[in-house]
């Protein structure tokens, strides 16, 4: 047994047959000269192959409208502008002029030199796009070429695709009912692979840099989308251990799901929130299945990240209001675009920050350019006559940042009253807590705002000086740091002060370990990953408030994370049911 571990990218956990897809390469391209006399047939074969290609994905984009997302569609859209894009054309052109070289050679060679662009660039989503340069490449070369490509589409047995790269196309045709989980080489959690395989519930492992070199066609695995884990050829002890794992993880899933309908209520009465955190407009139908309460963090970024799309006033109105509507009353909280960091817009960002963690991003990014934020806000608000909406501005420092917020808020409600446009006069407006400056004074924020949203992920970077991408120091990032827990409690005492809401929408809400501990610290409203919520939800059913009091008086006194999670386990395994203890 060898085990690979890679990015978590789509929850759950399979064990099955690999399929080792490895068609989707370049195939070898030899460079052949053309005579001038034969220049005219080679224009007319490229020409033949564009239509041809364009056609193929013609129908894959009609199968997209009907199956999936406006949004999704869009990829295979922007693949057929490119196709049909004039200056791409005279680019292949130009290149077999220069070369006299055949065609097939020519698109090979000017794509690679494009991508290599686009990978030589240190902004991760950057690079990602070169997929879509991949993808129309290769449908242009498997028509020159006259090759007939493998397809997902046709499986007859059910397998674990494991690939360097999956082409959103070939996500999109594949047999979804044959195919139980994904593995790839390439790939990050926003790359849209992952979205189009979390859109539809298969669990996937992206980032493994060399699983199809040690994967084989045809062995067993055992994937964990959660913990990213990839067992290859399990053993007799692997297998049992996981068939004992699947078995309790579906029977404890249909005990959690069967309190889909209850409130998040402890044993004592206290009442909280547990709501869903999602990244695409499909994702509202998914988190009602797991008994959300609403989404407490709607990620704006897909839509300014869509290649080939910009994020237009329309469209963001458009994917505002599908969430709204499939949500009814329930209560969506959309965070302004987060752009920035490790999110990059490369029309507006050069990519020469130092430190872009620490740079130009999310209500930075927004306040500088104040005509694409308040197209957002429009959007938003136009959208919040069907439904329950709230906004909230992401990585906030200081007063001054709110105020500007709140400023060019109100001039777009004067633009949205002078076009006649129909908005809510009241939505909550609330910042997040991300950054040590916010959560010393969130007395003062509070004052300026309707509620908050602790953004844990960032304010445990932030606070312990900790990269939680650097693998040699991740360890560090603890959320029972003592330091991380004073920041919490002094954010929620200051929003209960001012007669505000807390919530948190960072990984610490949705792990039942510390379930307890953040009921004892006063947290209102818990926002999550939606298959995160039926386990946390079962622990905030499990106990006691008084007893989660006392947790955090204990915890308060602690000197060390070590202690404090220790003490925390502890009363874990005394006041929660043994599965939950053990999570």
């Amino acid at each position: 047994m060898e085990k690979l571990t890679g990015i978590p990218a789509s929850l759950g956990f399979i064990s099955g047959k690999a399929l080792l897809f490895v068609e989707n390469t370049f195939p070898e391209i030899p460079r052949i000269s053309i005579l001038p006399a034969q220049s005219p047939d080679e224009i007319k074969r490229l020409d033949g192959a564009i239509a041809a290609a364009a056609a193929e994905l013609s129908l894959i984009h009609e199968r997209a409208v009907q199956e999936m997302s406006k949004e999704q569609a869009n990829i295979f859209a922007a693949h057929l502008l490119m196709l049909d894009d004039p200056v791409f054309r005279d680019e292949l052109l130009d290149r077999f002029r220069e070369t006299a070289a055949n065609m097939e050679w020519v698109v090979w060679d000017v794509a690679r030199e494009m991508m290599q662009k686009m990978m030589a660039s240190p902004d991760p989503l950057f690079r990602e796009r070169a997929a879509d340069i991949n993808d129309v490449a290769k449908r242009l070369l498997y028509q020159l070429l006259s090759i007939k490509r493998a397809s997902l589409a046709e499986l007859e047995e059910d397998v674990i695709v494991v690939a360097h790269d999956l082409l959103p196309s070939e996500i999109l045709t594949m047999n979804r009912r044959r195919v139980k989980g994904i593995v790839m080489d390439a790939g990050s959690r926003t790359s849209h692979t992952a979205i189009l395989a979390r859109a539809f519930n298969i669990p996937a492992v992206v980032g493994l840099a060399i699983g199809t070199k040690i994967i084989k066609d045809g062995d067993a695995l055992i994937v964990n989308g959660r913990t990213g884990e990839v067992l290859v050829k399990p053993g007799r002890k692997d297998l049992s251990d996981f068939r004992k794992a699947a078995t309790v993880y579906h029977r404890q899933m249909e005990e959690f799901l069967s309190l889909r309908e209850l409130p998040a209520e402890t044993m004592d009465g206290g009442r909280v929130m547990v709501n869903a955190n999602i990244e695409i407009p499909e994702e509202a139908d998914q988190v009602l299945q797991y008994g959300a309460e609403g989404i407490g963090l709607y990620r704006s970024e897909f839509l300014f990240l869509t290649p080939g799309q910009a994020a237009q006033e329309e469209r963001q109105y458009h994917s505002y209001t599908q969430v709204l509507r499939a949500m009814g009353v329930r209560p969506v909280t959309i965070r302004t675009v987060d752009i920035g960091g490790d999110k990059i817009l490369p029309d507006f960002h050069s990519g020469d920050e130092k430190n872009p963690l620490l740079g130009w991003r999310a209500i930075r990014f927004s306040l500088a350019l104040p005509d694409l934020f308040k197209t957002q806000l429009r959007a938003i608000l136009r959208s919040s006559v069907n439904g329950n909406v709230k906004i909230m501005f992401p990585l906030i420092s200081g007063i001054e940042e709110i105020e500007q917020a709140l400023a060019l808020l109100e001039e777009a409600r004067d633009e949205c009253r002078a076009a006649g446009q129909a908005f809510a006069e009241h939505i909550g407006v609330g910042a997040m807590i991300e950054v040590p400056s916010a959560a010393i004074t969130a007395d003062i924020l509070a004052e300026k705002m309707d509620f908050f949203s602790v953004g844990t992920n960032d304010l445990i970077q932030y606070s312990l000086a900790v990269d939680r991408g650097n693998e040699r120091v991740s360890y560090l990032a603890r959320p029972t740091h003592p330091a991380v827990l004073r920041f919490l409690k002094h954010t929620i005492d200051s929003a209960h002060r001012q007669g505000i809401k807390a919530a948190m929408c960072g990984e610490m809400a949705g792990d039942p370990k510390v379930t307890a501990l953040l009921l004892g610290l006063g947290l209102d409203e818990f926002s999550m990953a939606a298959q995160s919520i039926p386990r946390v939800k079962r622990v905030i059913r499990s106990v006691n408030m008084a007893d989660c009091r006392s947790l955090v008086e204990e915890v308060l006194q602690g000197v060390s994370w070590k202690q404090n999670a220790d003490t925390v386990n502890d009363w874990m395994t005394e006041h929660c049911p043994a599965e939950l203890a053990e999570v």
